[in-house]
């Protein structure tokens, strides 16, 4: 629980935000994001091709394939590495502060 004001009443916190990743010429747009646990992060595809967004390190989760001006999203807990498992060669990550 990330705590950013406090009074005497009670304590507020922050809510969760929604950072979003562009695909786009075969890259994730930014390639790396800095998040809070339990933030969104949406990819959205604007390339012409298929792609999906996979856990790199053992590929615990995946999206499937989606295409032009289609978006997929999840909530993060931990960081996270991530690629394409359509084009290896696109990667990202997340770090949860």
């Amino acid at each position: 629980m990330e705590v950013w004001a406090y009074n005497k009443l009670k304590v507020i916190e922050e809510p969760p935000k929604k950072h979003t990743v562009k695909i786009f010429r075969m890259k994730f747009i930014p390639d790396h994001l800095t998040v809070k646990e339990g933030d969104t992060v949406e990819w959205v595809n604007k390339d012409f091709y298929l792609h999906d967004v996979t856990d790199e390190k053992d590929q615990k989760w995946t999206s499937k394939p989606f295409g032009q001006n289609e978006v997929w999203s999840k909530v993060v807990t931990d960081d996270e590495q991530y690629f394409c498992n359509l084009h290896k060669v696109m990667k990202g990550t997340i770090t949860v502060e």
